[in-house]
């Protein structure tokens, strides 16, 4: 005679049946036992209320299942974990100094798995990122990265990739730089890569002052230079632009040579202006404006970078010149400006009756009249007035106005 459930689970075990049970009801399943077998059960029942049971006959064939018992995983958590796991890449930092830190923090974070390789040890610094670091540049090859990220300075990036045994790569490895000028790198991968290599031409428009809290809003240039037509290279790529648009990043699909072009006015600019005001030594003071806040910012987010990148935004972009040029020129024309204005005072109360008859001049039909440095004459400008007098007891300078000095 069984009196409990327990003796259910029990003889349920000992003719070889499963066990499964709760505090719920049971559940009789047809296996592999014909009608008439589960007739036969039939008559053996079980209640809720743990009344007496009368003895049973073999229930072999009978499989119990609890309908609360626990579920491991549910089908749409497994689906999205599965989604989830196809969208992590394996990523290989080559130069993990400031910039290649700041990216693989990021990447971990998000997490992408991370390993770097660097001519300087940062066997700590990387441990503390959660990144595994290689020294030899070998062995980091043949962790075989889906996606090798160069972060190198743009200075040394040719030697860095010429030293790299791309053969130890996998050959559809994807190759992405990260560098502040396009058309060069673009060049250079395109010659010193495999043709089976997929390549992809990036430049966060950010850096880590300038990124240090949400990347929301900044942007993020980039050009599928050469991508293989296989599916799986394909969202290869995707899911490696997904992180940065997942950041929040303004993707802007350009081409290199645009980029540059365009860097050349913006990027290349603001660091010569910050760099310029940098040779200034420009120090806050008690009563700051918003407008020389804003210079000291720039001060320090261009002086921060190293002298390295500065150089090579100049060297390896090639509309920076011109734009060095136009710089130039805008500074004389505004200096000229200035000066040409002070002059102009100068003259008009040095000479005032040349400058009246410039004035008449011009009213005659010439045009209107200029001192000689191609800026207005004094016509335009207030009525001169009458030289001041030197104080009394005062001798003019010998190299000044016999009749007194200039009032400016």
């Amino acid at each position: 005679m069984l009196s409990r459930r327990g003796g259910i689970r029990a003889q349920l075990q000992s003719n070889g049946c499963s066990t499964s049970t709760s505090q719920l009801q049971p559940v009789l399943c047809l296996s592999s036992c014909s009608a008439r077998t589960l007739s036969a059960a039939g008559r053996t029942f079980v209640t809720t209320m743990g009344r007496a049971l009368r003895p049973q006959r073999s229930l072999r064939g009978i499989k119990v299942l609890a309908i609360d018992a626990a579920q491991p995983f549910d089908y749409e958590h497994r689906m999205r974990q599965q989604r989830s796991d196809e969208c992590k890449l394996k990523v290989g930092i080559v130069g993990f100094g400031t910039f290649g830190q700041f990216l693989a923090k990021r990447l971990v974070a998000k997490g992408h798995k991370v390993i770097a390789t660097s001519r300087t040890p940062y066997e700590e610094v990387a441990r503390k990122l959660g990144v595994e670091f290689f020294q030899d540049v070998d062995d980091f090859c043949e962790e075989h990265p889906e996606v090798v990220l160069l972060a190198s300075s743009i200075l040394s990036t040719e030697p860095v990739l010429r030293n790299l045994p791309v053969q130890r790569l996998k050959r559809n490895t994807l190759f992405v730089d990260v560098l502040s000028v396009k058309v060069f790198p673009k060049q250079l991968l395109l010659r010193e890569l495999p043709p089976e290599v997929d390549i992809l031409c990036t430049h966060p428009m950010f850096g880590p002052d300038s990124g240090k809290g949400s990347w929301a809003g900044l942007n993020f240039m980039y050009e599928k230079v050469r991508i293989g037509a296989d599916p799986k290279r394909e969202r290869r790529v995707e899911n490696f632009l997904k992180f940065f648009r997942e950041e929040g990043c303004n993707m802007v699909e350009m081409s290199c040579e645009e980029h540059d072009r365009q860097a050349a006015s913006t990027q290349f600019i603001t660091h010569t202006v910050g760099r310029v005001l940098g040779t200034m030594q420009l120090r806050s003071t008690e009563i700051n404006t918003k407008g020389f806040d804003a210079l000291l910012n720039l001060v320090n987010n261009t002086t921060n970078d190293s002298f390295e990148l500065y150089y090579g935004l100049f060297l390896y972009n090639q509309n920076a010149t011109d734009e060095l040029e136009r710089l130039e020129k805008a500074f004389d024309t505004v200096k000229k400006q200035l000066f040409g204005r002070l002059h102009d005072i100068a003259r008009a109360q040095l000479f005032p009756m040349e400058d009246v008859r410039s004035a008449a001049a011009g009213a005659n039909g010439n045009g209107r009249g200029t001192n000689g440095n191609g800026y207005a004459a004094a016509a335009a400008l207030p009525a001169a007035r009458e030289p001041l007098a030197l104080p009394a007891g005062k001798e003019p300078l010998a190299s000044g106005p016999a009749n007194g000095t200039i009032d400016v």
